[in-house]
């Protein structure tokens, strides 16, 4: 096998460290920080870069440390824990840029980061594979450069202590091969906290109805289990219907599929900012598109704009309809892509976008530069999807400004907020 002595220079998108081989191609090489020299062994080969994984360290960069977690060497679900918190910050930042220049052809600055008030414990939702297999049962994730086995996981240092808890005692309580859990080779095991620490588990992909009320009543925080089949539907539900949650000033009942940023506090920043950059939209129009759940478009109307909120998801479409309730709110949701809905509501005084990570269609796009706002908000999951979705954009609209949220310390992952306005000899028209 082909070996290498590179240095790091970089973080590339998806964390891997970016360097360069003798012959001039780029090399990827997972768990590696900036600075690093490493020798590496080459394990996939192609005519522009190459993918290795580090067989020496023989010079550790300034911002490499012992990972906290002791899964971390074998677990795929983390991918900079090697790095401390700043390091971490400064690769963020440099991802954001890095795919703003050179996919987007913009000449920026690398972006301010708000940082995440806590780096571990902080995830209200996480996910675990229970797989069957040799008379036993292995829970937890996918593991690094294995994604076929499954790393068995008592304790994830990113959950909240809530779920850490009820998932050690779920361990403890499911008896041999986890047999009083819904039958089958393979389940998906996703635990959920409420802000007040109530835990609801939602198992997809099983078979049979398991022994769901007695691991109720055995785990005290554990209030509501859900077994869904394999289109998402639910075939069993056990204890409250819906786990009570605040989120700002909205209380929402959370059921199996309810989506909700699962950093809380650092989504609460994030949250925050957006709403500055609306401004003041008294009597304004506003679209809210990809809403969820609607919190969103609520506190806008509060303020007393006049909000359209757009998403696709039925059922979360329902929930903001009720959290709206009879009130005189100025507030609208429409249960629909985004494709159908939003050409009929352009143009507004802002529209706020909030595309899953694949980003906007070419059909959004168009619709933008159709009939364009006064102001866009863009938030994004994805610097890559961002980047050509904002070179397709402005060619009517100019970047304002952008700023980068570390909503998921210890992974590659990164929020990114842009401000679009109209450009000065452009204007909204109505057809």
């Amino acid at each position: 096998m082909a070996k290498d002595l590179i240095r790091i220079g970089a973080i590339a998108a998806g964390g891997d460290g970016l360097g360069r081989g003798q012959d001039g191609r780029v090399v990827f090489v997972p768990r590696t920080a900036p600075g690093d020299q490493v020798e590496v062994e080459h394990v996939e080969q192609h005519r522009q870069w190459t993918r290795a994984r580090v067989a020496v360290i023989v010079e550790p960069g300034a911002g490499r440390r012992d990972p906290p977690c002791p899964h971390y060497g074998v677990c795929g679900s983390c991918q900079l824990q090697h790095l401390d918190y700043e390091a971490q910050c400064q690769a963020k930042a440099g991802i954001v840029e890095d795919c703003l220049r050179r996919l987007g052809g913009f000449d920026v600055d690398p972006p301010k980061l708000v940082r995440s008030p806590k780096v571990f414990e902080y995830r209200n939702r996480v996910t675990f594979v229970l797989r069957r297999t040799d008379g036993r049962a292995v829970a937890g994730y996918h593991g690094h450069q294995q994604p076929d086995e499954i790393v068995d996981i008592d304790r994830c240092p990113l959950a909240e202590p809530a779920i850490n808890k009820v998932w050690s005692e779920l361990r403890e309580a499911w008896g041999p091969r986890a047999a009083r859990l819904p039958g089958g080779e393979e389940l998906r095991l996703t635990l959920r906290a409420s802000e007040s620490g109530s835990v609801g588990l939602v198992i997809e992909g099983g078979e049979g109805p398991g022994d769901l009320e007695a691991l109720l009543q055995e785990i005290e925080a554990l209030v509501a289990v859900w077994s869904l089949d394999s289109r998402g539907v639910v075939m069993e539900h056990v204890g409250v219907v819906a786990l009570s949650d605040r989120w700002g000033l909205h209380q929402l009942g959370l059921k199996a599929d309810t989506f909700t940023q699962v950093n809380r506090e650092a989504a609460a920043k994030l949250e925050s900012y957006v709403l500055e950059l609306c401004g003041d939209v008294a009597d304004r129009r506003v679209i809210d598109a990809y809403c969820g759940l609607g919190v969103r478009a609520l506190e806008l109307a509060r303020r007393g704009g006049k909000v359209t909120g757009i998403d696709a998801d039925r059922r979360a479409i329902t929930a903001a309809r009720d959290a709206a309730g009879a009130s005189d709110l100025f507030v609208r949701f429409k249960a629909s892509s985004v494709e159908r809905a939003l050409l009929a509501q352009l143009p507004a005084d802002v529209v706020i976008l909030n595309p899953p990570r694949r980003g906007l269609s070419r059909e959004a796009v168009k619709m933008l530069l159709r009939r364009p706002s006064t102001r866009i908000v863009y938030v994004s999951c994805d610097p890559a999807t961002l980047a050509r979705d904002l070179n397709a954009l402005c060619s009517r609209y100019d970047l304002n400004a952008y700023l980068a949220f570390d909503l998921f310390p210890q992974t590659a992952h990164v929020e990114t907020v842009v401000t679009l306005s109209l450009k000065p000899t452009e204007a909204p028209q109505k057809e």
